[in-house]
């Protein structure tokens, strides 16, 4: 089996696919994408093409290597977010040879189904918790929440006790049987990140995500010493190398590597592996599409130390695939059943695909303080 070609596909909100086609007439689906850059992360796959077209797709890990040594200059979010695209598309072609889907290659699954958890957001206190009963209705058992408006290097007592208020009222309205996440998203500072999470404390979060930007895992790791919440990072952190030292210094308990950014299916494994080994567990991050959902749940059935899986739960279905897959995902009672199809158990509806393409131009948002300085978000 040889790789014949490689097609990208811009879709909104912000996604990019991949095709990859080989000269047995299987075909691989991949999700490579850096949110606002896609066409840069389009671009390095183009690079790569020639690197891979001719070359048999079952030899993954010879691939990945080749991708990831051969460049000379190693890692960061577009490089390795291309790979990642590419991974899932050679595992996708490799379950589909073989007839079984990938988790089945991976060693087979831990699970029968795999535990999801909804975004969950408002304008205020009232709405945010409103909306937090919403999603129990709807069967879910966990929820994330976020640290609203961008906080200033050293903020108020106000700025503080409101994020209290949000997540009081949120635990009051869903009781102590729902976990409620939380994500600082690294837009808030050591020190304000200690007080908040002090304050949210009693309320029992599930755990703190990026309370700190984690290029500096020292800092990180001083910020998980205050406190006895469980601390998460990873989305921004790329191949096992990045995770490394978050585990060596015990700076996070929950690693979030994301499979569109980390280095794919085979990457994530391999960070899991490495996670466990120091008894943590992974939520693998997914903000994305249909196909990065489908890649994550093949390493969630496979992990022994999953714990749960990010995915938005937008009421329009786009994030399930709805109109984009065949037979979108359904998530029932807070959770997914485990895909029996081959490969990454899902059939990318290609017609649609080229139908609703767009130029791929939607770019990050950029937030500003009042004073004119640049602001996290």
């Amino acid at each position: 089996m040889k790789i014949t070609a490689m097609e990208t596909f811009f879709i909104k909100p912000r996604w990019c696919f991949l095709k990859i086609s080989t000269d047995e007439g299987i075909v691989g689906w991949g999700e490579p994408v850096v949110e606002g850059r896609a066409r840069t992360v389009a671009m390095a796959i183009e690079e790569l093409k020639p690197l891979l077209i001719g070359q048999d797709p079952r030899k993954i890990s010879q691939l990945w290597y080749q991708m990831y040594n051969t460049t000379f200059y190693r890692g960061g979010p577009v490089l390795v977010s291309a790979i990642s695209g590419i991974d899932q598309a050679l595992w996708d072609i490799k379950g589909k040879w073989l007839g079984v889907p990938v988790y089945e290659l991976l060693g087979g699954a831990c699970r029968h189904k795999i535990r999801m958890y909804s975004h969950c957001g408002g304008a205020d206190a009232k709405e945010q918790a409103a909306n937090a009963k919403k999603r129990q209705e709807l069967g879910f058992d966990a929820i994330k929440i976020g640290v609203p408006g961008f906080i200033k290097s050293l903020d108020t007592k106000e700025v503080v006790d409101q994020l209290e208020e949000r997540f009081a009222l949120t635990r009051e309205a869903v009781g102590p049987k729902m976990d409620i996440a939380i994500d600082f998203h690294g837009k808030v500072a050591p020190a304000v990140s200690i007080r908040m999470i002090e304050a949210i404390k009693p309320y029992f979060p599930m755990f703190v995500e990026e309370p700190v930007l984690p290029e500096n895992v020292d800092v990180l790791a001083r910020v998980a010493r205050t406190t006895t919440v469980p601390i998460a990072t990873g989305e921004r952190l790329f191949t096992r190398f990045g995770f490394r030292e978050v585990l060596e210094k015990q700076a996070a308990v929950v690693m979030q590597p994301d499979t569109c950014h980390a280095g794919g299916i085979s990457e994530l494994m391999k960070i899991g592996a490495m996670a466990e080994s120091y008894y943590c567990t992974i939520a693998p991050h997914n903000p994305l599409g249909p196909i990065s959902l489908a890649a994550c749940i093949q390493v969630d059935a496979a992990s022994p130390n999953f714990l749960i899986q990010e995915h938005p739960s937008l009421e329009n279905g786009w994030d399930r695939g709805e109109g984009y897959l065949k037979e979108p995902f359904k998530i029932v009672n807070g959770y997914v059943d485990l895909p029996t199809k081959p490969g990454l158990g899902i059939e990318v509806d290609e017609d649609v695909i080229r139908e609703r393409s767009y130029p791929g131009d939607w770019d990050t948002p950029r937030a500003f303080h009042e004073d004119g300085s640049v602001a996290l978000w």
